[in-house]
């Protein structure tokens, strides 16, 4: 067989593509390779509807222990070595123990679910120590200080995170049809852990909200014309299936680029304005 600088690819397909030597017409049939196993890692936790943050974390903390042992296969691999890469964590690299308690996940999910080989024994690995700490929580004229600092969308945005109680990618995700104004009440989708609630509408958020959806309504048609029309945010088969809603202002979702723009402008300017006020940012 020639050097693979003779073959040149002719055909891709969806189990198997031909290649072509140079020169020849003579065909070749080369199978395709088995998926790799960060690949399978996402597979299964699409498949289980793990977050999307949630898959970026275990990938990439199995990556991390992957380079750890020197690119070993984790199915080489087994309790010892999880051992030694959890100790690395706490002892040198002084991670949290929420930190380690995630790696840990990951890599039990990637034995047990991933490589069906779920690790025997006892862990005996060194744990990083959970810090005993005060909660700081401000009081209401402080919060009302906070708030009083931001403007615009951020505003409105840190305003439903404290009277609604919402989690911040939810706050990002809210949809038109998810405010009930007749009954004060919002619908969050798919939460933490996949599950539905409602919860409250404070009367002061009617005002800003209705100022809000007229803009996002001026920025859906905007989107149409550009011919974006949001339609890549509808989940599952319904994008397939039932185009229509992803155009509608009701149903559609700012892309997937702009809410995560949004989320971190959000963080942003959460954190500088408590800062500024001299409260603790770790309350936003």
């Amino acid at each position: 067989m020639l050097p693979p600088r003779y073959y040149r690819q002719t055909n891709v397909r969806l189990l198997k593509y031909t290649t072509t030597r140079v020169g020849c017409h003579r065909e070749v049939a080369v199978s395709e390779r088995s998926p790799r196993l960060l690949d399978r890692v996402r597979h299964a936790l699409r498949l289980k509807h793990y977050a999307l943050r949630t898959e970026e974390a275990y990938v990439g903390w199995i990556r991390r222990f992957i380079l750890f042992h020197q690119k070993r296969h984790p199915q080489t691999l087994g309790t010892p070595e999880v051992e030694a890469f959890l100790t690395d964590l706490a002892v040198n690299q002084h991670v949290a123990a929420s930190t380690q308690n995630q790696a840990l996940s990951a890599l039990l999910f990637l034995y047990s679910t991933v490589l069906e080989q779920p690790l025997t024994g006892p862990l005996t690995s060194v744990r990083a120590k959970q810090p005993q700490r005060l909660p700081t929580v401000l009081t209401r004229e402080e919060v009302r200080r906070v708030l009083d600092a931001l403007a615009g969308v951020h505003q409105v945005m840190a305003q439903l995170l404290y009277g609604s109680g919402l989690r911040l990618m939810e706050c990002v995700r809210l949809r038109v049809k998810d405010l009930d104004f007749a009954q004060r009440q919002l619908i969050v989708r798919e939460g933490k852990g996949a599950k539905d609630r409602l919860t409250m509408l404070p009367d002061r958020m009617l005002a800003p909200l209705q100022t809000q959806l007229q803009y996002v309504k001026l920025l859906h048609e905007q989107d149409l014309r550009a011919g974006c029309g949001m339609k890549e945010a509808l989940d599952g088969a319904i994008a397939a299936t039932r185009p229509g809603p992803a155009r509608e202002a009701q149903h559609g979702d700012p892309p997937r680029d702009r809410q995560h723009r949004q989320d971190n402008a959000a963080q942003l300017s959460n954190r500088g304005h408590a800062e500024f006020t001299g409260q603790a940012a770790e309350q936003w």
